[in-house]
């Protein structure tokens, strides 16, 4: 990839991986940083990278960098409610539209669900992208999303959000 592509690249996805980092881990500093680094991993091969695959390789790496975080930061992140625990407990507060309650809900996804509903249904990444872009077996991808959304609708439903569709 040239200095020219790299730019283009920088200009056309910087944005949506911005939100993907921020939308998973919900801190915009270390959005920012995740993002940087990711940019900056990817200067250092840019040489080995072709343009084409540059979307792909820059969500791998901001997404391995996000999870490098999430591991160094454990501690300081809250323990998201897991797919098989009683919904029924969680207090959910009122939403003025549906963006706000599907918020909320992925906020309290697992960290491997809430990354990979994001690339699928946010980003529109196939499932096959998605196992390459996680390092996840095509079938872990399929049943993240399936477990992540059934979870989402639980949680819609409980908190008063009508789900016709999922």
């Amino acid at each position: 990839m040239t200095r020219e592509e790299f730019n283009k690249c920088a200009d056309m996805y910087s944005d949506f991986v911005f939100r993907f980092v921020l939308k998973n881990i919900s801190d915009y500093t270390s959005a920012e940083d995740i993002v940087q680094d990711s940019y900056e991993k990817m200067w250092l091969r840019h040489e080995n990278i072709d343009f084409q695959k540059a979307k792909s390789y820059l969500f791998a790496c901001a997404y391995s960098t996000m999870i490098d975080f999430l591991r160094k930061n454990h501690s300081k992140i809250s323990t998201p409610i897991e797919t098989g625990l009683n919904i029924a407990q969680e207090s959910f507060p009122q939403f003025d539209g549906i963006k706000e309650a599907l918020e909320f809900a992925l906020k309290k996804l697992p960290a491997e669900q809430r990354s990979v509903i994001i690339l699928r249904d946010y980003e529109g990444y196939s499932y096959e992208e998605i196992s390459k872009i996680t390092s996840l077996s095509l079938s872990a991808v399929k049943v993240y999303i399936f477990r992540g959304r059934v979870a989402m609708k639980n949680m819609l439903e409980k908190s008063g959000v009508t789900v016709t569709e999922f």
